[in-house]
């Protein structure tokens, strides 16, 4: 008896242990015929310059990501992605374009 009660003990404190955080996908940029200072904004954060996030990548929780890239002289970039728990990184080529004269 004392042994299936310590079972179910064992069993009650793995059950409220801490919660497991979703694992991320990596999101990599290719900066191609893009500015390397260029702005790269997710989800309405800023999270630095497109030469930064090319070279180190940024981790992204599951769901649905809105990224912007912007830079002085170019037409904004934009794209929706959906990152899946433990994905594949996503990798996404940007190429800015002039504002025309």
């Amino acid at each position: 008896m004392k042994l299936s009660r310590s079972i179910a003990l064992a069993l009650s404190l793995v059950a409220c242990g801490p919660a497991v955080a979703p694992r991320t996908t990596s999101l990599r940029l290719a900066p191609a015929v893009t500015p390397p200072n260029a702005s790269v904004t997710i989800d309405d954060q800023f999270v630095g310059t497109l030469e930064v996030v090319a070279k180190h990548g940024v981790a992204l929780p599951p769901g649905v990501h809105h990224i912007t890239i912007e830079a002085p002289g170019y037409l904004p970039w934009d794209k929706a992605i959906e990152a899946k728990e433990g994905g594949a990184p996503i990798r996404l080529e940007v190429k800015l374009v002039a504002v025309p004269d």
